[in-house]
C-alpha cells in the first residue's frame, strides 16, 4: 500500500452552534497533489486548519506526517508548509528580509545559505531587495511559496493560492508545485478554477461542511452521471431563462459563447431542450468539470448548518 502523509476521519469542527465541518475523512497518499473543491464557506480552509494543527479539532481522529492530529499538532506544524488565502508576510520588508525572518523562525542552520539557495530557486533573487509590498500579486504568491517551503516540509497546504493572480503567473506557480511534488512533497491545495483543479491527481468536493465526492477528475465526471448539451448562437442567450426553469434540466450555465445544458435524465433532458428551443441546433458533449462542479453544488441545496 501507498503510504498515506494524510489519514483522518470523521474530523468535525464547531464555531459555537454552527458545525463549519460534519464529519469529514481525507486520505491523502505521500508526494500526491490534490485539489480541494466546493463553494464558499464549504468547509475547505477550517479542514485544512484542523489537518495542520492550527484548529482545534472537536470530534475525529488520525495522523498527519505519521503524528496525532490530535495529540502532536505541534510536530505537524514544524514539517508542514501553509499558504493561506490572503498574503500574510511583512509589506514593509524586504523580499530578503522576509525570507530572512522566516528562517530564523524555523532556526535553520546556515541561515544565510537557506535563503540565498530560496532565492534562486523560486526566481526571487533580482528582486531580493524590493518591499514586499510593491509586489503584484504573481511576485507576492512566489515570495509566500518561497517563505513556506524554505524548511522543506513534508507536506504543502495551500488555500486558494492563486486568487487574483494572472494566467502566467498560475500556470508558473503550478508548474512549481508539480516540481515540488516530483521531489516527494504532498500537496493539498484548495481552488476556484476548474483548469487547476484537472492538474491534481485527485479532487475532493466539499459541501456545507461534507464530503461529497473524491476521486480521480475522469472518475467524478463519469460517477456524476451527468448529460450535457451545448449549443451556440445569439438566440441561446434569450431561452436561458425558460431552460432553467424547466424540471428536467438541472442546469444551464455559459462556456464562452456557448451554453451548456445538463440533467441526469437524457431522454427528459432532450425532450426539454427540444420543447423550450426547437430551433436551435444542439449537440451531446462530454460534461466538463465546471459542469459537474454547478451540479454538485446544486445537488448539495441549501446550507442548513446552524448559525448564531
Amino acid at each position: 500500500m501507498t503510504e498515506l502523509a494524510i489519514d483522518v476521519q470523521g474530523l468535525v469542527k464547531r464555531f459555537g452552534d454552527k458545525v463549519a465541518v460534519n464529519g469529514v475523512d481525507l486520505q491523502l497518499p505521500k508526494g500526491e497533489v490534490w485539489g480541494f473543491l466546493g463553494p464558499n464557506g464549504s468547509g475547505k480552509t477550517t479542514t485544512i486548519r484542523m489537518i495542520c494543527g492550527l484548529l482545534k479539532i472537536d470530534k475525529g481522529s488520525g495522523q498527519c506526517l505519521g503524528f496525532n492530529v490530535l495529540t502532536q499538532a505541534e510536530q505537524i506544524r514544524r514539517l508542514t508548509g501553509y499558504m493561506t488565502q490572503k498574503f500574510s508576510f511583512w509589506n514593509d520588508l524586504t523580499i530578503h528580509e522576509n525570507l530572512d525572518f522566516v528562517a530564523r523562525l524555523y532556526q535553520l542552520p546556515g541561515r544565510k545559505a537557506y535563503v540565498q539557495q530560496t532565492l534562486e530557486k523560486l526566481g526571487l533573487h533580482h528582486r531580493q531587495k524590493q518591499l514586499a509590498g510593491e509586489l503584484s500579486g504573481g511576485w507576492k504568491q512566489r515570495l509566500a511559496l518561497a517563505a513556506v517551503t524554505m524548511h522543506q516540509p513534508k507536506l504543502l497546504l495551500l488555500d486558494e493560492p492563486t486568487a487574483g493572480v494572472d494566467p502566467q503567473a498560475r500556470r508558473d506557480f503550478w508548474d512549481e508545485i508539480h516540481h515540488l511534488s516530483s521531489q516527494g512533497l504532498t500537496v493539498l491545495v484548495s481552488t476556484h478554477y476548474m483548469d487547476e483543479a484537472e492538474r491534481c491527481d485527485k479532487i475532493v468536493y466539499l459541501a456545507n461542511g461534507e464530503l461529497i465526492t473524491q476521486g480521480t477528475v475522469p472518475d467524478i465526471i463519469h460517477n456524476a452521471k451527468l448529460f450535457t448539451y451545448r449549443a451556440q448562437g445569439e438566440g441561446v442567450r434569450l431561452i436561458t431563462e425558460k431552460l432553467r426553469a424547466h424540471e428536467a434540466i438541472a442546469h444551464a450555465s455559459y462556456f464562452g459563447a456557448a451554453l451548456h445544458v445538463s440533467g441526469y435524465h437524457k431522454a427528459e433532458l432532450l425532450q426539454a431542450i427540444q420543447q423550450v428551443a426547437p430551433d436551435v441546433d444542439w449537440q451531446a458533449v462530454e460534461p466538463s468539470l465546471e459542469d459537474v462542479f454547478i451540479a454538485l453544488m446544486d445537488k448539495a441545496g441549501q446550507d442548513k448548518r446552524s448559525y448564531q
